[in-house]
Formats: structure tokens, sequence, C-alpha cells
């Protein structure tokens, strides 16, 4: 009877060994995370965009456990003198909490900052005139900030 008893309860703890590391197996990121954060935290205009997909359909990206949460430019303005900088302070944000997580953010934050310069130019090229010249003079700025401070 004993011997019944601990044969039965040693196969159900097995049972429930196999499932509690097979659930921890699935909710695992995928293998190719850094890849993906890579990829979508370059200076590229390809890079911006897929990142802007991928945030307006976040739940396709779950498994991944991205942090996609964003204060936008923090204490700054997010529109300076009404251009539109909040987009850009969102994926600067993403590539500055991922790879913090990820314990890789020392190695990456010069292209993180970078990337952000890159994405308030291309901000500043829908403009013309005085009024690009003021953009890029308030691209510069917000770049030395993050760079100087972030």
């Amino acid at each position: 009877m004993h011997r019944r008893l601990a044969t039965a309860l040693s196969a159900s703890a097995l049972a429930l060994v196999t499932v509690v590391a097979t659930a921890a197996a699935a909710d695992a990121a995928p293998a190719d995370k850094p890849q993906v954060l890579a990829d979508w935290t370059q200076t590229s205009a390809s890079s911006y965009n897929a990142w802007t997909a991928a945030r307006a359909n976040q739940t396709a990206w779950s498994a991944y456990a991205f942090d996609w949460s964003t204060d936008y430019c923090s204490s700054s303005p997010d529109n300076p003198f009404g251009f539109p900088f909040a987009a850009s302070c969102a994926r600067h944000d993403f590539g500055y909490r991922n790879y913090k997580a990820a314990g890789a953010f020392d190695a990456n934050k010069s292209r993180l900052d970078s990337a952000f310069y890159e994405d308030l130019k291309r901000v500043c090229a829908t403009y013309s005139g005085g009024t690009k010249t003021s953009c890029d003079g308030t691209a510069w700025t917000y770049y030395q900030a993050v760079k100087a401070f972030g």
C-alpha cells in the first residue's frame, strides 16, 4: 500500500515538474529577442518604421515581453515649438528601457542616442526655411541633452 502511494506521488510530482517546466519554457521570450530589439533601434528610417508598426500592434509581440512604457520626452516638451517629437522620444524610451532590462545599456547607449537624433531630423525634414532651421536646432538641443544626461 505504501509502495503504491509512494509510486503514485512520485509520478504526480514528476508530472507537475514537467508541466511547470513546460510552462516556464513557453513563458520565456523568444531567442531572437536581442535581434528584434537591435532591428528596432537602429538609425535608419526603416528601423523606425518597423518599430512604429510593432508599437501599433504590441499584442503580436507580447511573447517578447518588451517594455513599451514611455514618458515621451521626460521633463522636456513633447512637441517643442509645435514640432512633433513625441514618437521619437517614445522610441528612445523603448530602447533605453529594454536595453537596461537586458543588461546591455552601456554598450548601446550611443547608438540609441544617435537613432533618437536621426528620428528628430526626419521630423525636421518635413519643414523648410526658417522653420526647418528652428526644428534642426531644437533637435540638436534634445540630442545633446540625452547624450549628456540620458
